[in-house]
């Protein structure tokens, strides 16, 4: 595994970009509200249509439009969907200029999204997904951090409590504009290496939604167990439910990031 490290916020190309986003979930929510406040220029869409976008995320200047619109003349589009709708969008992400950076911030839950013989046997979520867009290589960002971390606890670079998260990658150029924007969001960009490394970050790894900061995340990487991913998120998935079954217990992000910590560590 290539060495991880914390990309240089004062070096970093501090450009302004324009930026497709895809999805409106969590992720895709936070990122179309915090982006804006940074100067750059968001499109958001949707599978539904522009009509369906909420008015709240609008409000601080990105722009509803059609799947179509988010794909065109764009420096980077990022993909907030479920793995079962990468398909659908393939041609889109295909359509794409070489130097548009491709970046994916989904996970692979095979209780919510259709089952995968292919992830179930052990190849990499991101190098599936590759596959799913017509072989155009993509960064993976943005997945390993709870949305509610995105939604009200970024902070400026330098805060030494800054929640830091992985980006992966083998496009070094794409990898950059993520990392930029993985700044841009609040959160500290960490170089997880390459997208054949990317399992690091997948869920069940203790990296994924425990809220480390940079200095922890390399030693977060190198202690994932590759086999031990699968039976780790399914743990966290069955005790989460049961919580949420019982009344009398308050279930949050915090929370989750201290269900996350004792399963995945």
């Amino acid at each position: 595994m290539s060495t991880a490290r914390k990309s240089d916020t004062n070096a970093r190309r501090t450009s302004l970009m324009k930026i497709g986003l895809i999805g409106t979930g969590h992720i895709g929510s936070s990122l179309a509200k915090r982006l804006p406040t940074k100067g750059h220029e968001v499109k958001i869409a949707n599978l539904r249509g522009p009509e369906t976008i909420d008015s709240d995320l609008l409000a601080t200047g990105a722009q509803a439009v059609t799947a179509e619109e988010a794909a065109s003349d764009v420096d980077a589009l990022i993909l907030s969907i479920p793995l079962n709708a990468m398909s659908k969008i393939a041609p889109l992400v295909q359509s794409l200029p070489e130097q548009t950076a491709v970046i994916d911030t989904s996970n692979y839950y095979p209780n919510r999204d259709e089952a995968v013989e292919a992830i179930d046997n052990g190849q990499v979520e991101s190098e599936w997904v590759v596959e799913q867009l017509g072989g155009r290589t993509i960064v993976k960002a943005w997945n390993a951090v709870g949305w509610g971390v995105l939604a009200d606890d970024a902070r400026e670079a330098g805060d030494p409590e800054r929640v830091a998260i992985p980006v992966a990658g083998d496009d070094a150029h794409a990898k950059e504009i993520a990392m930029t924007l993985v700044n841009d969001s609040g959160l500290d960009p960490v170089d997880a290496g390459s997208l054949a490394e990317s399992w690091r970050q997948q869920p069940g790894s203790p990296v994924y939604c425990t809220k480390l900061t940079a200095d922890q995340i390399p030693a977060a990487l190198k202690a994932a167990r590759k086999e031990k991913l699968a039976h780790r998120r399914d743990m966290f998935v069955a005790v989460l439910f049961d919580h949420m079954e019982d009344e009398t217990l308050t279930v949050d992000g915090d929370y989750g990031t201290q269900l996350s910590r004792i399963i995945y560590s």
